[in-house]
């Protein structure tokens, strides 16, 4: 009897948490579409539809055709095999992530599960401890200097840190070893001083390629998707709520001519910097892409991932994170998809 109440306890949580995801996700896509309908027009009703019977017949649920409808809003056109955010969250995301896939979420663990130093890492906040980059232990007096023998600024992000809220910069005068064991758990990293040509689109903060690859059903890596994330003026980092984000072409590393900020619109030119995007190319991004798929192959049990790669000055990659868990697809899917078209994610909901 016991057994059988926790049982439907766990399929309570996990409806609630299901539907409010996909209540967010709703709201998320509605709010889109009102945004590009305000600059392009009302949609054709005949897309409208396609999106609610594509939903329903293909994807198994009209609640997955709101970010179809944006999609299709932004485009002016349907495209099959589009896989909306909340449908790649809700069912992809258990049946091919998984809980390993959550061990992205640990920023310490990195650098010792892909055994790559090609990770900034330089210390790590473990468990109310101080560990060095290899994770020897260190004592808080000793921390300071350690982590600033070279440097005068590192970074630090907390566990779970994604979309720019949890980073923190800091600086050799200004650590404070109780404000990080206030914060919590994360990693440090070495602030790094990005390429050139980054610097020229936003110099005041480190401009970060986004990378998603997948393993398919014969354990083949591929890259599927690409984009530049660069921040604004008066960001210390890249944020998602300010970020302007320029889709890569695959074959040639030239950035798209358009930009698109969080909030749906569109430019040619960074606003702060007035750097113009077309007939730009990413230096080096040959480089960048074998390097996302050696990682790929790596981690082999997570079949989708979603690499923050950056370009140093010395144009060296470096590996500011991973995302094995929920990688966000929806910029990808409508600027660059259908992205994962012959993977058959459509059925996976069956």
């Amino acid at each position: 009897m016991k057994a059988k109440l926790v049982s439907n306890s766990k399929q309570i949580v996990s409806y609630v948490k299901t539907h409010n995801y996909n209540f967010s996700h709703s709201k998320l896509a509605k709010n889109a579409l009102k945004t590009i309908e305000s600059i392009k027009g009302k949609t054709n009703p005949k897309l409208i539809e396609t999106c609610n019977t594509y939903a329903a017949d293909v994807l198994g649920w009209k609640g997955y055709a709101p970010w179809l409808k944006a999609y299709s809003a932004m485009l002016g056109t349907f495209k099959e095999g589009w896989i909306p955010e909340n449908y790649f969250g809700s069912v992809v995301v258990p049946k091919l992530q998984g809980e390993v896939g959550k061990t992205s979420f640990l920023k310490p663990l990195s650098k010792k599960i892909f055994n790559s130093p090609d990770f900034p890492d330089v210390g790590h906040f473990v468990n109310g401890s101080f560990f060095t980059e290899n994770y020897q232990y260190l004592t808080d007096n000793n921390i300071i200097l350690y982590l600033f023998k070279d440097t005068n600024k590192v970074v630090f992000k907390l566990n779970n840190s994604a979309q720019g809220v949890g980073i923190f910069v800091f600086e050799k005068d200004t650590f404070d070893v109780q404000q990080i064991k206030r914060l919590g758990e994360g990693v440090f990293q070495k602030y790094i001083k990005q390429h050139v040509f980054f610097n020229s689109i936003m110099p005041n903060s480190v401009s970060t390629i986004r990378i998603v690859t997948v393993l398919d059903n014969s354990g083949n890596a591929s890259v599927r998707a690409a984009y530049l994330r660069v921040g604004r003026s008066n960001d210390s980092h890249v944020q998602s709520n300010s970020q302007i984000s320029i889709p890569i072409d695959l074959k040639t590393g030239a950035l798209n001519a358009l930009g698109h900020s969080k909030s749906w619109y569109t430019m040619d030119t960074h606003p702060d910097t007035g750097f113009v995007f077309k007939n730009k190319v990413i230096p080096n991004f040959k480089s960048v892409l074998n390097k996302a798929l050696k990682l790929q192959n790596d981690m082999a049990m997570v079949k989708c991932i979603g690499w923050d790669m950056v370009l140093d000055e010395d144009n060296k990659v470096q590996i500011m994170e991973w995302n094995g868990f929920h990688t966000g697809i929806g910029f990808a899917e409508f600027t660059q998809g259908p992205c994962f078209k012959d993977l058959g994610w459509e059925h996976l909901w069956k």
